[in-house]
């Protein structure tokens, strides 16, 4: 009896001490409680009970917190050197009123956000957001506009409209090809009689703004006159196609400070161009393409007409300026500051 008794008190002995060898939770139990250190039990990833002493919790908590900063450290560091300043709109002595251009920053809380969440390891993802101008191109008064900011890698067709439907459709089915979208300005006498066409052009996704009414000089006019030019195209471009127009383009480019003045009080800038095609002189495709590549940068606001020279060169013109590394957009999108997007928001590091 007392043999088997002693037989059965080692094989409890032998348990307990094997449970103590292959249970942590129970070494750290026993450890933290000879230790003077008030254990917490939590479950482990095998649905057993695991002791954590508060103390070694406290400190895997704070280890945390300087993971924190420190990553937090290194973001605002690159921050610092990838930051890029934005450009005040000005009035400049050629060019007269050049539209400004957006900064760029990292985007610290986000950057943060996206790194503690998603840490690759040994990358962050810097996410980018744009910082505007103090001076905006709206803050310097009525002025002529004739190219956009020179830091913006854009440049924009504009397609003065005043007579002549031929070679638009050419025109169109180019610009559709090579995904362009243009800013047409509309004579008003031409938009009353061919609102179906303004609207095609519209649908296609192009810009449509006003040209005034008649073609008349507007330095040659009166006030009134010159009020009535621009407001008689301006109820066309509303009540027919349902444009709310920000742009004048002065016919021929003839204008005076009155000019202005008045496309102003219609909350209308005017704009005139940097390159001109001189398409109305037939000078040939290649010839415009030639004289275009020479002078084309960022900032250029190209115009042109619905003419057989220009709608030849289009094809051309376009590929060129891509090849340049410009892309092409409106002119309301040239004169915006947004910069031009990149080919993500989300920069590597």
């Amino acid at each position: 009896m007392l043999n088997k008794k002693w037989l059965v008190l080692g094989v409890f002995f032998a348990i307990v001490l094997l449970a103590l060898q292959v249970t942590p939770g129970i070494r750290t139990y026993m450890n933290a409680v000879k230790a003077g250190v008030k254990p917490i039990v939590s479950i482990n990833n095998w649905g057993n009970q695991e002791a954590i002493p508060v103390m070694a919790r406290a400190q895997l908590i704070e280890s945390e917190k300087v993971s924190r900063s420190n990553l937090l450290e290194i973001i605002e560091e690159e921050a610092s050197k990838r930051k890029v300043l934005p450009i005040n709109a000005k009035i400049d002595p050629v060019w007269k009123a050049v539209p400004g251009y957006n900064g760029l920053e990292v985007d610290i809380d986000e950057t943060l956000k996206l790194a503690e969440h998603h840490l690759t390891p040994g990358k962050i993802q810097y996410v980018m957001k744009e910082t505007s101008p103090s001076i905006q191109l709206e803050d310097l008064g009525p002025s002529p506009i004739y190219k956009g900011n020179p830091m913006k890698p854009m440049a924009s067709f504009m397609i003065n409209v005043a007579w002549g439907n031929e070679y638009l459709p050419i025109i169109l089915e180019t610009l559709r090809k090579e995904n362009v979208h243009a800013t047409f300005f509309l004579d008003g006498m031409w938009l009353k009689k061919n609102v179906d066409v303004a609207k095609k052009i519209q649908s296609e996704g192009h810009e449509l703004s006003n040209h005034a009414y008649s073609h008349k000089d507007m330095r040659m006019i009166s006030r009134s006159k010159a009020t009535e030019e621009i407001l008689r195209t301006e109820d066309l471009l509303k009540q027919q196609v349902g444009v709310n127009n920000t742009l004048f383009a002065p016919p021929s480019g003839y204008y005076n400070e009155e000019t202005i003045q008045v496309a102003s009080e219609f909350k209308l800038k005017t704009v005139l161009w940097t390159f001109d095609t001189i398409d109305w002189k037939n000078p040939g495709a290649d010839r415009i393409i030639q004289r275009l590549s020479k002078a084309i940068e960022p900032g250029t606001l190209i115009l042109m007409h619905p003419t057989i020279s220009s709608s030849e060169a289009l094809s051309g013109m376009i590929k060129m300026i891509k090849n340049k590394g410009l892309t092409l957009g409106t002119v309301t999108e040239l004169l915006s500051p947004n910069r031009v997007p990149e080919a993500n928001s989300v920069l590597w590091e």
